[in-house]
């Protein structure tokens, strides 16, 4: 659950993009996010879980942030989580940016109508099923995301087979292979080591992500974290080398088929071009459903953090007793405004989901993970 919350549609789609437009190089992020990943688990989880006990069985960050610190002003409750709200705002608008790209790109709809209906859709999802609901479902999901991860550059690398460096050569890619292989470029750029430490840099941001360190605080005992961890690192593991490798083939066999996206925006579509493309309809439309999975799975766990946010820790900061009811009402009412926000920061078509998911994932990197870390090191 807590991996597949943390790889929404930009994983299937802004990763391969990346990949695709500017080569090879975009990897840098990949090995950041699987480093981060590595921290995440073996740094962060246990003690958490550990310390989450401790501080009253917190369910919430920035309850846990109040209980640890003895915040009896609750300053530290009230920061925290206006910027949850915030910064899952702009998450929020990359998932639904890429439902918007999927079912204009399955049913031929406006990018704007079919943002609208991926939102709809989600919306009625998060409000039928609690934490748990979503935790279950996210397993599923993210079997469907391993599979669909998996299956595609594999057939795609069946058909064609033999050399890769050959065969971007054979087909002009700008660069030649050797600099769309090359891990110190960036399209036509040279990395500078600012660069390369900056896209390494994505995997502190894990130390900070609230739907996923919920997750941590939520294991049922701290004995079982050893087998979630293993179970975690595999999985991303696989998803992140799929993703690359979606890009890298993407860019030959689309080429080979004289298919060309001219920008970045354009070629996050790569993964849905290449489903209907390599296998009969029937198949593609359950590789579609991988993208949806992703989305729902990570939609859904931000909207359920940020109802959490603004209704246990803002409003019942001010309030003396809030009843189950009306707290189920008010969460539900935040998390349709925070949609509605989201989709009008995604409404513009050529806005790209990397762009937009880079920006969310800096601010909660640079707002929680310090906070994070010290708060479970330091006396």
């Amino acid at each position: 659950s807590a991996q597949a919350s943390d790889m929404s549609g930009w994983f299937l789609m802004g990763l391969p993009g990346g990949v695709y437009a500017l080569g090879t190089g975009q990897s840098w992020i990949a090995i950041g996010l699987l480093l981060g990943t590595v921290v995440n688990w073996l740094v962060i989880s246990g003690p958490l879980r550990r310390y989450t006990i401790r501080a009253n069985n917190s369910l919430t960050l920035p309850t846990y942030f109040e209980n640890r610190f003895h915040d009896k002003k609750k300053v530290l409750l009230l920061i925290s989580s206006i910027t949850i709200v915030i910064f899952f705002l702009v998450y929020t608008a990359s998932a639904l940016a890429s439902g918007g790209k999927l079912f204009n790109s399955v049913f031929g709809v406006d990018y704007r109508i079919a943002l609208t209906i991926g939102a709809l859709v989600i919306l009625v999802y998060t409000f039928l099923g609690g934490f748990m609901a979503v935790c279950v479902t996210d397993f599923i999901q993210g079997t469907l995301m391993l599979i669909g991860l998996l299956i595609v550059p594999i057939m795609a690398y069946g058909i064609i087979g033999g050399n890769l460096s050959a065969a971007l050569d054979a087909q002009g890619v700008a660069g030649g292979s050797s600099a769309f292989l090359s891990l110190v470029r960036n399209g036509d750029k040279t990395y500078s080591a600012i660069d390369i430490i900056s896209q390494l840099a994505w995997g502190l941001g894990y130390c900070g992500m609230p739907h996923i360190l919920v997750r941590f605080m939520a294991i049922r005992s701290a004995s079982e974290v050893r087998r979630s961890r293993i179970i975690a690192l595999v999985w991303v593991y696989l998803t992140l080398f799929a993703a690359l490798a979606i890009g890298l083939l993407g860019q030959i066999y689309l080429s080979q088929q004289g298919i060309i996206y001219e920008n970045q925006a354009a070629a996050e579509r790569i993964f849905m071009r290449l489903s209907t493309m390599l296998f009969n309809p029937w198949l593609a439309g359950v590789l579609f459903s991988a993208i949806l999975a992703a989305i729902m799975s990570t939609v859904a766990s931000q909207l359920l953090v940020v109802g959490s946010a603004m209704v246990n820790d803002i409003y019942a900061a001010f309030t003396k007793q809030v009843s189950d009811r009306r707290a189920m009402w008010l969460s539900r009412c935040s998390v349709l405004l925070v949609t509605l926000i989201a989709i009008a920061i995604a409404w513009f078509p050529d806005s790209t989901v990397m762009g937009f998911v880079s920006y969310a994932w800096a601010g909660f990197g640079a707002t929680f993970a310090p906070v994070i870390l010290l708060s479970l090191i330091w006396k």
